[in-house]
């Protein structure tokens, strides 16, 4: 499965989890609105308006968002990236893993997809792999558990 240097993206299946958090997002945006159309004020419909817009918008760029994640495992540390406007790309040296956890939410359960979740000394890390096919993210925590292992000793 260790591939040096070699991209990885997540499941295409992720796109349906992007989808449905979309379509949520908007219309609890949407709702938000409705008091205020319903009560008359002057901002209801324009608000409506622009919580519509936000959320198609949220829902055109959800293809690329899912497009934009991806890992690689390099010789001493993983390497995560994301995001469109604001690129993000994190690595996370296998020694200083401390927790690899595999979590899946309701839609990604359905789906048959889970996200791995990365815990280090440095709060501010923060790095969550989503859209993984079940297996691959147990195969992956365990890859990542063993060279983490390895790489402690060390220290």
């Amino acid at each position: 499965m260790t591939v040096t240097g070699e991209w990885h993206g997540v499941s295409p299946k992720y796109l349906g989890v992007e989808v449905v958090s979309s379509i949520i997002g908007g219309l609890v945006l949407a709702a938000v609105t409705v008091p205020f159309i319903l009560n008359g004020s002057w901002f209801g419909w324009p608000a409506l308006a622009v919580a519509v817009v936000i959320g198609l918008t949220t829902l055109a760029l959800a293809p690329r968002r899912v497009r934009s994640i991806g890992y690689r495992l390099r010789d001493d540390d993983l390497e995560f990236k994301r995001g469109i406007m604001f690129h993000r790309v994190v690595s996370v040296p296998y020694g200083r893993m401390q927790l690899i956890d595999v979590n899946r939410g309701p839609v990604a359960r359905a789906l048959g997809l889970a996200e791995l979740k990365f815990v280090t000394a440095a709060a501010a890390t923060g790095v969550t792999i989503p859209g993984l096919v079940d297996a691959e993210a147990t195969a992956l925590r365990d890859e990542l558990v063993a060279l983490a292992e390895s790489r402690r000793v060390g220290l």
